[in-house]
């Protein structure tokens, strides 16, 4: 699909990518779900962001490249996926933190040990999806073994604050992660599914 979305506004992009198809494809196996929960991070000038103040490194060295490249970290154990936004001179993006299940639910479940809460979580969908560091970080979207397509429509997007950038001052407060409401496939809250889990 046309990525030319991500080019412009980090924040748009972000509430744009929900509802997106997102597809992996791992040693010749397909799992995919629809993008429920993601949060912007808009570099250089907000604190909670990798690359605030311009900080670039070996590990966020993947912020600095055109929209469309994924950047794979590594946190507490668990990789997180964030794809590129804007280019090479505005180091932001948009982490995507939950996604509803869709193709490949028993991979899923063989991957991360469990029946349920399978994607509910940015390390939860990684390890889901198969996602790692060394095999994907800098890879670009649509290019390879990740995609995204179109998928379905959020009836509601809901905005609060991201989660887990507690000592990153003014920042806390930002309305930057996006969620589908009454979609059940969100990390943290609880929610009361929807009819048609929030999807138009």
């Amino acid at each position: 699909m046309d990525l030319s979305f991500m080019e412009d506004d980090t924040l748009a992009a972000a509430k744009a990518l929900l509802g997106k198809k997102l597809t992996t494809i791992v040693d010749g196996t397909t799992t995919s779900g629809y993008i429920t929960e993601v949060e912007a991070y808009l570099g250089i000038h907000d604190k909670a962001a990798h690359a605030f103040g311009g900080r670039r490194t070996k590990k966020n060295e993947m912020m600095f490249r055109d929209y469309g490249t994924i950047y794979v970290y590594t946190m507490h154990g668990h990789h997180c996926m964030n794809f590129i936004t804007r280019d090479q001179e505005s180091p932001e993006g948009v982490l995507i933190r939950a996604i509803e299940p869709l193709e490949g639910i028993d991979v899923m479940q063989e991957r991360r040990g469990r029946t349920d809460h399978l994607t509910d979580g940015p390390g939860k969908l990684t390890k889901s999806l198969g996602v790692k560091r060394d095999l994907h970080n800098g890879l670009k979207l649509n290019e390879g073994p990740i995609l995204i397509e179109a998928g379905r429509s959020p009836e509601v997007i809901l905005e609060s604050k991201r989660i887990g950038i507690a000592n990153k001052e003014e920042a806390v407060d930002y309305l930057y992660r996006f969620t589908v409401k009454g979609n059940p496939y969100v990390s943290k809250d609880r929610v009361k599914p929807a009819q048609q889990l929030g999807w138009l």
